[in-house]
């Protein structure tokens, strides 16, 4: 299976800190993978290597048949779709929906001076009806709620057909509803096989969409366990990536779980 990530022994310190320590990875053309860890395990990190945003310290970092280091990471960012945080923030208020989506197309946030032909249009319109945002086409990014800007700005990322998804952390700030609504839709895109090889950096063993296939977990910069998905998913795996005794469920292609509790007898 042709790899689109291939991470050997990357490493990123900053001074004194090491964010991640000796990680190798290796993601196929076909997987679905999510990354759980704690706040400070280094997961937003590894997404900022994988985006050719940062350089390792040491070790290789391969990314679409390039290698960080030897390649121009302005001729590698755009085959990379990517929603984060920081991202959004860059996203005018004021900025129509579709432009939104459309503008991906030019790698640009805002539109501009730029030019879009029939198809670039029939796409972003395609793209917001697969995620179920066709309705908002015409609304401003500002008046949408948080679950609809992570519907649209996920249309965004695949706007220029990229050859790698990564979504960092998409279902942060959303109410039970919108959590769940963007499960379902991330769910969708995981079972279309035209859909690229995705990473999902998450908190929370709930927000594992049914068609994920893999896992990573991670811990203080390294990895605790990682592989296909119910043989990392496990409650000795996330005990010792959380730091605490878990009780797990899984259930109808979803997991589940909460801190066991010791039962004091009187």
């Amino acid at each position: 299976m042709t790899a689109v990530l291939d991470f050997a022994e990357v490493t990123i310190r900053r001074g004194q800190a090491t964010l991640l320590d000796r990680v190798s990875w290796r993601v196929g053309e076909s997987d679905r993978w999510v990354i759980l860890g704690p706040n400070g395990a280094g997961k937003t990190t590894l997404l900022q290597v994988a985006s050719a945003q940062i350089h390792p310290t040491s070790g290789v970092a391969g990314i679409l048949d390039e290698v960080l280091g030897t390649v121009d990471v302005f001729e590698l960012r755009p085959r990379i779709g990517l929603t984060s945080a920081a991202l959004a923030e860059r996203i005018p208020r004021g900025e129509r929906v579709h432009d939104v989506v459309v503008s991906a197309s030019y790698g640009v946030v805002g539109r501009w001076r730029e030019a879009y032909d029939e198809l670039d249009h029939e796409r972003a319109l395609q793209l917001l009806t697969e995620v179920g945002a066709a309705h908002l086409a015409d609304r401003t990014f500002g008046t949408l709620s948080e679950g609809e800007r992570k519907r649209v700005q996920i249309a965004r990322a695949l706007m220029a057909d990229p050859e790698l998804l990564l979504l960092d952390e998409p279902a942060a700030g959303l109410d039970l509803g919108g959590r769940e609504d963007l499960v379902s839709t991330l769910s969708v895109l995981a079972a279309d096989p035209a859909s690229p090889a995705t990473v999902l950096v998450s908190h929370h063993v709930e927000e594992i969409p049914p068609g994920f296939t893999h896992a990573l977990l991670l811990r203080r910069g390294q990895v605790v366990a990682a592989g296909p998905v119910a043989e990392v998913i496990t409650e000795a795996n996330l005990a010792a990536t959380f730091g605490m005794p878990l009780v797990l469920r899984h259930e109808g292609g979803r997991w589940n779980a909460r801190r066991r509790t010791r039962h004091l007898s009187g």
